[in-house]
């Protein structure tokens, strides 16, 4: 990761953008998590129960890393051209989120935080069939592991852009918490009307449109829209779709707290 010159944001140099045998690919360290010491992490969790807080576990990307190792270009050829390159790199991260989500769940964490960047503002990066293959049951077997230790842990997924064709199956393979779900990517109604009742979407203000670029009152109308109509009922952590950005004004900030707590109180 190097500074690419834009606040948070990094520019990645991937180590293997310029590999010629698959078994480069095999025996690329990556952190052995089986070594970690897990002893605390009952108590850390315990404690926070007895706070009255709770206690997240987080597992980390699959794609996401893949491609920083590979080179994002690379890796999406990997996926057509050569797919076992891909999978091998696939496959070795799922061992080692297999490692952390199963770690987490004995724990008795209460959410298990994931996720992978899939999708850009209209559609998927490839072909949702792609990912069915790859990606989708790697994924699965973490979650389903993780339920399987502890059946009363929270999935909760991460993807910008508009992933709208793949909800159902995040959904059937454990997925039980949404973000961001972009309004400038995907409709918010849509996703509700479609999933509510048995999915929690999580974000939903847009920090493209809304948080950076509208006023204060732009701010409190849209709190209280999304609160009236998907929030009633539960179903909604209402919060930005990302980073605030400096651009954001801080009266936009105060504005979002300021409605949250006003009609987010219910009797």
């Amino acid at each position: 990761m190097v500074p690419s010159g834009y606040y948070h944001f990094w520019g990645y140099i991937s180590p293997l953008r310029n590999a010629t045998d698959l078994r480069e690919l095999e025996t690329y360290p990556i952190e052995d998590s089986a070594a970690w010491d897990r002893s605390g992490m009952r108590a850390a969790v315990e404690a926070a129960h007895a706070d009255g807080r709770y206690a997240v576990g987080w597992v980390g990307h699959m794609f996401e890393d893949a491609w920083q190792i590979r080179g994002l270009t690379e890796f999406l050829m990997d996926l057509v051209e050569q797919p076992a390159w891909a999978e091998c790199l696939l496959e070795r991260l799922t061992q080692r989120n297999l490692l952390l989500a199963t770690a987490a769940a004995e724990a008795g964490v209460d959410l298990l935080r994931c996720g992978d960047d899939v999708a850009t503002q209209n559609a998927l990066m490839f072909s949702p069939d792609v990912w069915r293959r790859t990606m989708l049951p790697r994924w699965r077997r973490v979650w389903q592991e993780a339920k399987r230790t502890h059946p009363g842990i929270k999935i909760w997924y991460h993807s910008d852009g508009n992933i709208l064709d793949i909800i159902p199956e995040l959904m059937d393979a454990g997925v039980d918490i949404l973000n961001p779900v972009q309004p400038e990517c995907l409709d918010v109604a849509e996703v509700h009307r479609r999933f509510g009742g048995r999915l929690v979407m999580d974000g939903c203000m847009g920090t493209q449109t809304t948080m950076p670029f509208g006023k204060p009152q732009d701010v409190r109308d849209g709190v209280r829209e999304l609160i009236e109509r998907h929030g009633r009922e539960g179903g909604l952590i209402l919060s930005p779709t990302h980073v605030l950005e400096p651009e954001v004004p801080l009266a936009n900030i105060d504005a979002f707290f300021d409605a949250c707590r006003e009609f987010g109180t219910f009797e």
